[in-house]
């Protein structure tokens, strides 16, 4: 199992999404999914309704990878079947640039779920720069940047 780290920008408003995520949190990524041994990927996303698992076609330039235990996978699977279809947390989303806004009990954002499916404290804290961070801090032998290790500037940019 693998935890993903989009650092492309689409095209339209979606690129203009991502651009905002990456300079609020300060770091090369705007979208993270968790790959299961399988191939099948799972996470929350705005454009697929919420939490959701589907088969994805990585492009090696578009994403980076940190390795993770195997022993975790049960537990995460276990998890994004039991919260399939939960809607996505547009306002815990958000909550990075406007803190006031509340977080909802009932939907996930993308770092958030795969957080919560790793067992990690207070999952609504992490966007996914800072899911990156955690994980390649817990897991640093395992990053992977197109199939490479990545550098530790990419993860932790100044």
């Amino acid at each position: 199992m693998r935890a993903a780290f989009y650092r492309a920008t689409r095209p339209g408003w979606q690129g203009l999404y991502s651009q905002g995520v990456r300079f609020i949190e300060r770091g090369p990524y705007s979208h993270c999914e968790l790959v299961f041994s399988d191939g099948q990927s799972a996470s929350a996303s705005w454009m697929d309704g919420g939490v959701r698992c589907k088969r994805i076609d990585y492009d090696p330039a578009h994403w980076d990878f940190i390795e993770l235990p195997a022993h975790l996978e049960p537990y995460a699977r276990d998890w994004f079947e039991r919260n399939d279809g939960a809607h996505y947390d547009l306002l815990g989303n958000v909550r990075f640039v406007l803190p006031w806004l509340p977080d909802s009990e009932q939907g996930w954002f993308c770092s958030e779920a795969i957080a919560a499916a790793l067992r990690l404290r207070e999952p609504w804290r992490l966007g996914p720069n800072g899911l990156a961070a955690v994980l390649a801090s817990i897991y640093p032998q395992q990053q992977e940047q197109g199939g490479a290790a990545c550098p530790s500037q990419h993860l932790h940019p100044a």
